[in-house]
């Protein structure tokens, strides 16, 4: 442990290390937190929660959650595929399925595990099968920007979870260029063999960015490998783009059904932590044969089903998005505004959805930052500067009004001033 005490002491004397608050009360965007530093407390307008739709606290998803509890109480207390199945499981599959436009759905945890499960079912199956042998090597695309969730499960394909060493085909594993097509194409043409799986894994709205894949050119470039598989992480998307809210496919004025007649196999990745007021998440498929495989991989039959009140919650809160799209179409008239508010003030707000990162002049700190925007104005915002190119992550989610954006961008503009003498016009 001596190199751990030795690193985190230069870490703290660095100042690299986040600040941490702890919330004592939250009422839509307003929370009343503690600098766990200081013991200080204060009421924070939030710009950094991912409950993008505001369903945290709505009334129907809360209730849901009680009534979950109430009938199956607080977990499941096995795997699904054991005795911890129940009927709002089901349930949720079916919301999800529908919703998503693919007929079969799985639950997990979360998209870690999900991710994870995906690789164990795609890759190396389930159990030896008397009669069937798997020989034919996995070649697996991701973009270089992905999730840590996506890069944590390719990069450990090549063994199934749970064991040391692998006895399955080789899985061989190619990062191409951001939402580059032209790369993703080169990369196919470069490192496809003969009698390869292909498998391309990509966000659909990516976390620290803000932007969108270029679903419709990937379509276009996979269709030249019939069978290809096609996974989209749509944690960022559900819910925030397309008219209604559905995702990546929407957004593009598509179906699942188009990848599906282009000779591609869709996968989704639905998460429930950002659109659904709740945790968890699934993977859905038109191939019903995928599903007994996720539901015995080892990130599911190793641990506890989704618990009622977070499979309620989420439930509800998709039935909550489809009984009322305005929410949705609200929160893309607040991203538009508080973009261009930003931009008029002379910041680089990149991507185009709601979440909005801000990059700063190099001279600014974005951890100095983000402490003024805090005691100054009391605007709680994420200051990234360790896992990405130094920013501000803004989110916006439905229930902001343009007066508390205002009020956002006039701090922004007095932080700015405040730390980077040079004048910037307005």
């Amino acid at each position: 442990m001596q190199v751990i005490k030795e690193y985190v002491q230069r870490w703290y004397e660095s100042g690299l290390e986040p600040e941490e608050y702890i919330c004592h009360q939250k009422q839509g965007n307003l929370v009343e937190i503690e600098e766990a530093a200081t013991g200080s407390r204060q009421t924070a307008l939030t710009f950094c929660t991912n409950d993008v739709l505001g369903l945290v606290h709505n009334e129907a998803v809360k209730q849901a959650a009680i009534d979950a509890i109430i009938q199956y109480g607080t977990s499941n207390s096995s795997c699904s595929v054991l005795s911890g199945r129940i009927d709002l499981h089901r349930q949720l599959e079916a919301e999800i399925s529908d919703f998503k436009h693919l007929p079969h759905t799985q639950l997990f945890l979360n998209a870690w595990m999900a991710m994870q499960a995906l690789m164990d079912a795609f890759c190396h199956l389930a159990i030896p099968v008397p009669g069937f042998t798997h020989t034919r090597e996995t070649l697996i695309l991701t973009d270089v920007l992905n999730h840590g969730c996506i890069v944590s499960a390719v990069v450990n394909a090549g063994t199934r979870s749970g064991k040391v060493f692998g006895h399955s085909p080789n899985v061989r594993v190619k990062a191409y260029r951001h939402c580059d097509v032209e790369d993703l194409a080169r990369k196919l043409r470069r490192y496809v063999r003969p009698g390869d799986r292909i498998m391309v894994v990509s966000d659909a709205v990516f976390s620290m960015d803000g932007d969108i894949a270029p679903l419709p050119a990937m379509i276009e470039v996979m269709q030249n490998y019939p069978g290809s598989v096609l996974l989209m992480d749509e944690a960022h998307a559900s819910g925030s783009i397309g008219a209604t809210g559905r995702g990546i496919y929407e957004h593009f004025g598509i179906l699942p059904s188009h990848a599906i007649e282009k000779g591609i196999i869709p996968l989704i990745m639905t998460t429930f932590s950002k659109f659904a007021a709740s945790a968890g998440a699934a993977i859905s498929t038109h191939v019903r044969e995928l599903i007994p495989l996720l539901n015995v991989s080892p990130t599911s039959i190793g641990t506890i089903s989704l618990p009622p009140p977070l499979a309620g919650a989420a439930l509800e809160s998709i039935r909550q998005v489809r009984k009322s799209p305005e929410i949705v179409q609200q929160l893309q008239a607040n991203t538009q505004y508080l973009r261009s508010r930003l931009t008029e003030r002379g910041f680089t707000a990149i991507g185009e959805t709601n979440v909005i990162p801000v990059i700063l002049p190099p001279e600014i700190n974005p951890k100095m930052f983000g402490k003024q925007m805090m005691v100054n104005y009391g605007l709680w915002v994420s200051p990234i500067w360790f896992i990405a190119k130094p920013r501000i992550r803004i989110t916006v989610n439905a229930l902001h009004t343009q007066q508390e954006m205002d009020r956002l961008v006039a701090g922004m503009v007095a932080t700015r001033d405040l730390l980077y003498e040079p004048t910037i016009s307005a």
